[in-house]
């Protein structure tokens, strides 16, 4: 059986994983896990390639604890009653389970005792945001660690590191390396896979920057030498729409589509449409929705069909970041401690709240704020687009509002 590059190249132990010295580093919280001999169950999220069931097999192996992996995509319930077996046989054991986000509520009921009981400390990983992804009775009973995208120089350390412990009698450049690393785009399993297949092309396993480039066949140009470029394609984009630019919207929604990384452009064209469109066009991200989901339905290379056709429509709505502002000061408001005690009226059960439903035009007027934020404003709409609508009934409710406070 031949074993992948980047399978030979999992890190052993924590001292060994590239990138994420804010968490595996020299006293820091999975070391010390490790120093005081007291393991506890956590979720790790972040972009694929970058680590995250390496560390959890290399915490297992530091902790000299039994694991096992599985991935909640295809386990079963009999594979977690397994599990539970096993843990009890050497009086605990350490699961690992992939895709955690997808475990379903029956498996959940089968796993939540035995995290509550102690009998198993669960690593689960995700690529999503485990806040929305992640059932709350599994949320909080784990602590939520971020991985960060590895640099373009941890990358290249795993290169030369495969080079000088594997793949021994290769013939390659630093320039090669560094392209692989670019190519990379900050996945350490692919550059592993990609360094892996040129080394294969040659009988002398001789790698230059010609072999490279015939073997990959993904574009480059979304990377520079710091590594950053492809950051900025997507600053580009949202820049772009929010400029209403269609062109230059077009050909940035392209370089992402040209890498194939829908994910990364479904998120970006998210945060676009309830950032920079927000109320101006509040169906724009039901839309955008609608054509996310024709893209993964259908795939690369149609995908870029229904993706074309909502930046264009996002390039050209009405603009409005009026709630995006409104909830940022909220949230600032929270930050600095200025929220007050609930009015006694709208607490639950209260005698005293009025159902705007028993009134004309279903509304009365009543204070909701605290008294410490009564006079505070939030949201300034605009006039722009959809919101125009919004701004008009707002403005008759603060003429009520007004005649009621003088």
């Amino acid at each position: 059986m031949i074993i992948p590059l980047a399978k030979r190249m999992e890190p052993k132990t924590l001292k060994d994983v590239l990138g994420q010295d804010e968490l595996t580093g020299k006293g820091k919280v999975l070391q010390n896990m490790v120093k005081f001999k007291h393991p506890f169950s956590f979720i790790l999220t972040g972009p694929p390639g970058i680590g995250k069931t390496s560390i959890a097999i290399a915490l297992s192996n530091d902790l000299g604890m039994r694991c096992k992996v599985i991935n909640a995509t295809d386990s079963s319930k009999k594979d977690l009653d397994i599990a539970r077996e096993e843990a009890k046989m050497y009086d605990g054991m350490i699961l690992i389970i992939d895709e955690i986000h997808r475990l379903n509520k029956d498996k959940q009921d089968i796993l939540l005792p035995m995290i509550e009981s102690g009998l198993i400390v669960l690593i689960g990983m995700t690529t999503e945001n485990p806040y929305h992804s992640i059932n709350p009775a599994i949320r909080s009973r784990c602590e939520i660690f971020e991985l960060k995208s590895l640099e373009k120089d941890d990358i290249i350390k795993g290169l030369k590191k495969a080079v000088k412990k594997e793949l021994t009698d290769i013939k390659i450049d630093n320039k090669s390396l560094d392209l692989i690393a670019t190519i990379s785009g900050n996945d350490l399993r692919s550059a592993y896979n990609l360094l892996d297949i040129c080394y294969m092309q040659n009988e002398d396993h001789k790698v230059d920057i010609d072999t490279v480039k015939i073997v990959n066949n993904k574009p480059v140009f979304f990377a520079d030498k710091n590594g950053a470029g492809h950051y900025n394609v997507m600053s580009a984009l949202q820049k772009s729409i929010r400029g209403s630019d269609v062109d230059a919207a077009l050909h940035y929604t392209a370089r992402l589509l040209a890498e194939g990384d829908l994910k990364t452009l479904e998120r970006r064209l998210s945060v676009i449409a309830y950032e920079d469109i927000g109320m101006a066009n509040p169906d724009i991200g039901v839309r955008l929705d609608a054509a996310i989901n024709a893209a993964e339905r259908v795939g690369l290379p149609e995908a870029i069909i229904p993706f074309g056709e909502i930046v264009c429509e996002m390039a050209l709505s009405p603009k409005s970041n009026s709630s995006y502002l409104a909830i940022n000061a909220a949230i600032d408001d929270i930050n600095k401690g200025n929220v007050g005690e609930i009015p006694h009226h709208i607490v639950k059960g209260s005698p005293d709240y009025k159902y705007p439903h028993d009134y004309p035009n279903d509304y009365v007027y009543q204070e909701y704020l605290p008294k410490k934020l009564k006079n505070v404003k939030y949201y300034h709409p605009k006039a722009n687009g959809y919101e125009i609508n919004y701004k008009e009934v707002y403005d008759k409710l603060e003429k009520i509002k007004e005649s009621h406070l003088k």
